[in-house]
């Protein structure tokens, strides 16, 4: 749990370092709001937060999260990631991913491989210049490897003109630790 707390912490300050108010972000996989209220945050006043997930009660837990009032719009989707290409989001200066299930819920429903690289395209499509995405892959349950193995080719096939990705692992992790992929737009010249 440790670990887990550390990578999204990290994640959190790799995001604090580029997304700030008036800013539009995504949340991909809302889950039970962490990601979501700390985008509100980072964007606020005046910044425009999407957030999806496939799980109602994804979409009710962030909900109740997000009571206190926020400065910013907020567009909360019970959809799946790779649907991102139906919303009209607009440029993205971040995106967040926590892959896997949501905690709490029924382990049976998780992201897939082939949906978060479909997600993914979409992302790279919209992510501003200087912009960033991080993808926080929980390789514990049955899939789960695959996806995180998933995400690190498409990295790999990303234009290197483009884009920098890395593993954020602190040296030492152990193989079983979830991974945290951290994407970046190279700002234009």
């Amino acid at each position: 749990m440790t670990r887990r707390r550390h990578l999204t912490g990290l994640a959190h300050t790799l995001i604090a370092e580029i997304a700030g108010p008036g800013d539009t972000v995504l949340d991909a996989t809302m889950g039970n709001g962490h990601d979501t209220a700390f985008l509100a945050t980072q964007v606020s006043p005046g910044g425009t937060v999407w957030a999806l997930d496939v799980q109602s009660g994804a979409l009710e837990a962030t909900q109740r999260r997000l009571e206190t009032a926020t400065e910013c719009r907020m567009e909360l989707r019970l959809l799946a990631h790779e649907r991102l290409q139906e919303l009209d989001t607009g440029a993205l200066k971040a995106a967040m991913f926590n892959l896997g299930y949501l905690p709490g819920s029924n382990h049976l429903t998780t992201t897939r491989p082939i949906t978060t690289c479909a997600a993914l395209d979409v992302v790279r499509d919209r992510l501003l210049p200087g912009g960033r995405c991080t993808v926080l892959a929980y390789i514990g349950h049955p899939g789960g490897m695959e996806e995180a193995q998933a995400v690190e080719t498409w990295c790999q096939r990303l234009d290197p003109a483009l884009w920098h990705w890395t593993l954020a692992n602190p040296p030492g992790t152990s193989a079983t630790a979830p991974r945290l992929f951290v994407i970046n737009r190279y700002p234009t010249a």
